[in-house]
């Protein structure tokens, strides 16, 4: 298995599958070699900026493929990162297309694809409507991999993935700690959440059950304001709960452009072709009993 973007999510999906597959990580950081062989997994110096230093997947014999990594280049409307691994994969003569091994891949994509629904329940059917630069990136990557699919023969499955917490490094604390505002109830925005672990889990299934072309909104049982979901973290940290402010407000307050680009999408994610096709059952079905693990 070939992880590319093997970062946090990436460590823990290695850990989960040291005993099933022989693992390799592409990473653009020499500095990261020492820590990737620690665990388990054999590094590949590679830049997905830099195309010139991909050859050597060319002649890898992977047949699993995990695209963790996210778009380059903010000012592009393509994702140049994607485009350039499926490039290089595409020459392989290990992969079908060669006629010897039929690979499957599964890209990690957002749900920030369906840009603003106004609150509503979102299924995959739902057409992509991407209001931001990142998320038309993510289209664009979406379109390559499925095409490559088709192409090649490969089985290559799409997660659409909201915010990943955890109890730890990923909760919402540091912001809390911040002091930064949210939005008054009037004004406020649906999110949608995946525990890292339950993510990593997911990740290793949809590589073995995902079916070709197929997305999947990738998000456990919550359906949280996101005042809610900061105000139930404040107590549980025994933190004050943060301001309430409405939409104007907030802009006035000099709240950072990304950080306002999510509190103009609202949605809730259904996830019931994620459970039913890929098998899943979730160890952190809620945020509320998520924050509370500590991993």
């Amino acid at each position: 298995m070939l992880i590319v973007g093997c970062g946090d999510v990436g460590l823990r999906v290695a850990a989960l599958a040291r005993s099933r597959y022989r693992l390799l990580a592409l990473t653009s950081s020499p500095q990261r070699v020492p820590q990737l062989r620690a665990s388990g997994i054999v590094p590949i110096v590679g830049d997905l900026d830099r195309p010139q230093t991909l050859w050597r997947l060319a002649n890898l014999a992977a047949d699993r493929v995990l695209m963790l990594a996210p778009p380059g280049n903010a000012a592009a409307a393509f994702d140049l990162r994607s485009r350039n691994l499926l490039a290089v994969l595409q020459r392989s003569a290990i992969l079908s297309g060669g006629g010897k091994k039929t690979l499957r891949a599964v890209y990690a994509s957002t749900s920030g694809v369906y840009g603003d629904c106004a609150g509503a329940v979102v299924t995959e059917t739902r057409p992509c409507n991407p209001q931001t630069g990142r998320a038309v990136r993510r289209c664009d990557a979406e379109c390559r991999w499925r095409r490559a699919g088709r192409e090649r023969g490969w089985r290559v499955a799409l997660l659409r993935i909201p915010g990943i917490y955890d109890g730890r490094s990923r909760s919402p604390r540091a912001r809390i700690e911040r002091g930064l505002p949210v939005l008054s109830r009037q004004d406020d925005v649906y999110t949608n959440h995946i525990h890292a672990d339950d993510l990593a889990r997911i990740c290793l299934l949809a590589l073995e059950r995902g079916a070709p072309g197929r997305c999947y909104n990738v998000c456990d049982d919550s359906a949280l304001l996101l005042g809610d979901y900061i105000d139930f973290a404040a107590d549980l940290y025994g933190l004050p709960r943060p301001a309430r402010m409405s939409r104007m407000q907030l802009e006035a307050a000099g709240l950072d452009p990304m950080r306002l680009e999510f509190l103009r999408e609202s949605r809730r994610l259904d996830n019931v072709r994620m459970k039913v096709e890929l098998g899943v059952r979730l160890r952190h079905p809620r945020v509320e009993q998520g924050l509370r693990d500590p991993g």
